[in-house]
């Protein structure tokens, strides 16, 4: 098997697409279809079939554009030979499987397609102006779990498998499988696509930890209001002990951060740390949770949306100054 590259929740930016089922906006009083771009795919590889390659390029050319040219780097998308390339790669063995074994798993997309239409239409409600994007599924070889851009919004069912999936086992640490479940497809999508909305803006004297976990706190926090998750720790996949932990040690834990200046640090290694989804921050001899920074960042806008309640969500994810917002 050829070595896959793997990067986990991360975006590529498509610039347009047009996949058959959505053009533009899609209106409130219609439900969002998931374009099953997968299917195309597994038509043209695994079954060899030229009118599914025919499709892939006339029914969502930029999907399939990024696809071959950054996901897996396969060449130039208008290279004479590059669809007989791109069969060839997904014709490895252990790859067919896994298209296989995706397809299975997601032949219905009801629920998600229920989920996505109920959040975007919050979203709608909270927003006038929300661009709602055309939504597709499509295998990625376990690279990008999420594609985004311009109204359109890609994700990748090859790595939402469940995280006991033995292929998984194989290639990743407990700690990202854990990430890989269905249930994380909404959530995943939703913080993606209002990131690639709303950016963090890197300049002089914004650029520290406190600055980062609160554009990643509010970002969370509005997915988790829209999608209706009961709890930031919900919304960040903890397990119930994880997410008491947190509670029991959490103005602990912002004293711990004061004290030792990390909330104003720039470092870069720093700041992963508190965002990543590595577990490998200790406190006190005790493991803390993964992304304990994103936690802290919603639980301080979850405070500073109680104090003013005159605060809209469209004006929260504008916002950038949140003053000298505490957890003490």
């Amino acid at each position: 098997m050829r070595k896959f590259i793997f990067i986990l929740l991360s975006i590529v930016v498509l610039v347009s697409c047009h996949t058959g089922e959505q053009d533009g906006d899609v209106l409130l009083n219609k439900n969002i279809k998931v374009f099953r771009y997968d299917r195309l795919q597994f038509e043209a590889t695994a079954m060899n079939s030229f009118s599914a390659l025919q499709k892939m390029s006339l029914d969502c050319p930029r999907a399939t554009k990024i696809l071959i040219e950054d996901v897996l780097m396969l060449g130039t998308v208008d290279e004479p030979a590059i669809n007989e390339r791109l069969c060839e790669y997904y014709s490895d063995t252990i790859l067919l499987r896994l298209m296989q074994d995706a397809t299975e798993k997601f032949k219905d997309m009801t629920s998600l397609e229920k989920g996505f239409t109920e959040g975007f239409h919050r979203l709608r409600e909270e927003i006038p102006s929300f661009p709602i994007p055309a939504v597709y599924s499509q295998i990625s070889a376990l690279n990008q779990s999420v594609v985004v851009g311009d109204s359109l919004l890609g994700f990748s069912i090859d790595k939402y498998m469940g995280e006991d999936y033995p292929l998984y086992r194989r290639y990743y640490y407990d700690y990202q499988r854990r990430s890989m479940n269905p249930n994380r497809i909404l959530p995943d999508c939703f913080t993606f696509y209002l990131l690639s909305l709303y950016p963090f803006e890197w300049h002089p004297g914004h650029r520290s930890l406190y600055d980062v976990i609160m554009h990643q706190g509010k970002i969370h926090w509005v997915v988790r209001k829209v999608l209706k998750m009961k709890s930031n720790g919900a919304m960040l996949g903890y397990s119930s002990e994880e997410e008491d932990w947190c509670k029991e040690h959490e103005k602990e834990m912002w004293k711990w951060m004061k004290e030792r200046g990390h909330l104003a640090s720039t470092d870069p290694m720093l700041i992963r740390a508190y965002t990543h989804s590595d577990p490998s921050m200790v406190l006190n001899g005790e493991k803390i949770p993964p992304v304990i920074g994103l936690w802290l960042g919603m639980q301080l806008v979850e405070k500073y949306m109680k104090q003013h309640s005159d605060v809209s969500i469209a004006t929260l994810l504008e916002r950038t100054d949140f003053g000298n917002l505490t957890l003490d």
